[in-house]
């Protein structure tokens, strides 16, 4: 045999020997290896990663918040001593990303460099099964990846829904960039390459010790590797990783899913990284565009329809709400705000207007007794019905007015509410009732004797006393009778009902265009000649 043949045997011994045999072993050190496939390899396999039959690496599928890893099976060593820098090193790998749902995205997946294989306590979703939300971000985990990421997270500040990051202890990534490539062919113009569909796609991950380069290159399968990276970052790497660890692939799915695949994997320090031959990988597995199963086209539109029946329930609710507890706002009220009651709460302090809370019905109203859901204060709710908006404004000034009246025998009005056509006034709530049904002998209550009866009459006495003299103001009731005098607790008698009350001036002569009240309670004056006195 001639040396020229010899030189020829030794020079084409390395090509064959990668071809048919996956992995290449340089010492003791595992620094150098290759697969075209990974039949038969012994990489290590957790959560939902498989070997499919045709040796594609599959780390998710079809199913929802699930993680996968596939880990070279021992660690490497990256440093020559504990305190030595950490030596150049580079890797290929072709890999594929598929969903069966078309553009429908489930999270990335990313090559990594790190201490451990073990991934138990990493989240799926936006983690790629790599950190979880308490120790993203910590330098304890000292671990490197390259993230191709098809989904945009904000938290970890993403730039879009199709990138490629280097990140470092986080997913927050240091330097990231569109996924693409610069075609040689073109003079290096950018080129969009979708991670999700377009077939697949070799990555080229180097770093040099000396310069501390880290590098990143994407390219479809079979072309020729870009002349300029698609990421480049200046970081030292001896202040991450240990001297020995493992390197692999991590994946993980949200709400949303798809297939993960690494179809050829090489690896090596210290020297470009071993050529992984395009017509050796498998092929990606055919999911075909499946269309959502039966059940989801069902439980669908029915779901769609009681979301729009709740959304319209909700509606009407609401509208019956405001309605029910609208009210009518004018300006002119606003100084009036303390002395002025929602009617939300009047309505909730008398359960709805009860008939059970119907304590008693006049020519002017029904009254109803109620407790303010704020104070837990006892009170009684009379509702007055108008038809006409005039005077309006002067009644309610007159209602507020006698807010201010402190008396022992004068109920205590506290204040008002108003809406269309109707108003509500707050008395003091009055334990006993009215003074009509205890001078009768009502059934169920006892007939009033001399003396409660002369006790009654000096405190009514007493309360116009009040109301005509001795108050800043006069207030002329015009319909004294025996229902409108209250009896409180310790049967005091009490002078009631100020909704046909007049208020006056002292020193005015007051005067009325029309008879108001009750004939028979009316002062013979008033009646005949329209004033009192």
């Amino acid at each position: 045999m001639t040396t020229t043949s010899m030189k020829l045997i030794l020079s084409i011994l390395p090509i064959l020997i990668v071809g048919f045999i996956p992995e290449l072993s340089t010492g003791n050190d595992h620094r150098q290896f290759a697969y075209t496939g990974f039949t038969n390899s012994n990489l290590t396999l957790d959560g939902a990663a498989r070997i499919t039959s045709t040796g594609v690496i599959e780390l998710t599928n079809d199913t929802a918040r699930i993680k996968g890893h596939a880990v070279y099976p021992s660690p490497l060593r990256f440093r020559l001593s504990p305190d030595g820098m950490v030596q150049s090193f580079s890797t290929s790998f072709v890999f594929g990303i598929l969903s069966s749902f078309g553009d429908i995205r489930g999270h990335g997946f990313a090559f990594f460099i790190g201490p451990s294989n073990d991934f138990t306590k990493a989240f799926s979703i936006q983690f790629l099964g790599l950190f979880n939300s308490i120790n993203n971000g910590s330098s304890v985990n000292q671990i490197f990846a390259i993230e191709l990421d098809t989904i945009q997270n904000t938290e970890f500040g993403d730039i879009d829904n199709n990138h490629v990051g280097i990140d470092i202890n986080s997913l927050n990534s240091l330097r990231s960039n569109t996924a693409g490539f610069y075609n040689n062919s073109k003079n290096g113009m950018f080129t969009n390459l979708p991670l999700i569909g377009s077939g697949p796609i070799q990555t080229w991950v180097e770093y040099d010790g000396n310069t501390t380069q880290i590098s990143v290159t994407l390219a479809p399968l079979g072309m020729e590797k870009p002349m300029w990276p698609l990421l480049s970052l200046t970081f030292n790497l001896s202040t991450v990783l240990k001297e020995e660890s493992y390197i692999g692939f991590s994946s993980s799915t949200g709400l949303t899913t798809g297939h993960h695949c690494v179809l050829g994997w090489s690896f090596v320090m210290n020297s470009p990284a071993p050529i992984i031959d395009s017509t050796k990988v498998p092929k990606l597995p055919y999911l075909g565009q499946r269309s959502p199963s039966k059940l989801l086209e069902i439980i669908l539109p029915i779901a769609s329809a009681v979301l729009v029946l709740a959304i319209g329930t909700v509606a009407v609710i609401l509208v019956r709400r405001h309605l029910r507890y609208k009210e009518v706002h004018e300006d002119w009220e606003v100084e009036y705000g303390p002395h002025r009651f929602a009617y939300k709460d009047l309505y909730r302090a008398t359960k709805g207007f009860s008939s059970k809370n119907l304590i008693g019905i006049g020519g002017f109203g029904r009254v109803y007794k109620g407790i303010l859901p704020t104070s837990k204060s006892e009170v009684a709710v009379k509702r007055v019905s108008y038809s006409s908006k005039q005077g309006i404004k002067q009644f309610v000034a007159e209602v507020v007015s006698m807010g201010h009246l402190q008396h022992n025998n004068v109920v205590k009005l506290f204040g008002y509410c108003r809406r269309k056509g109707e108003l509500l006034l707050v008395y003091d709530y009055m334990e006993n009732g009215s003074l009509d049904k205890y001078l009768c002998g009502e059934e169920g209550r006892t007939t009033l004797d001399w003396g409660q009866r002369f006790k009654i009459i000096k405190g009514i006495a007493s309360g116009l006393l009040y109301l005509h003299e001795e108050w800043d103001k006069v207030v002329i009731h015009r319909d004294v009778k025996p229902n409108n005098v209250l009896l409180d607790k310790e049967m005091n008698g009490r002078l009631g009902d100020f909704g046909l009350a007049r208020l006056y001036d002292h020193g005015t002569d007051p005067q009325t265009t029309h008879v108001v009240g009750t004939i028979g309670y009316l002062a013979p004056e008033l009646v005949h000649r329209g004033h009192v006195g």
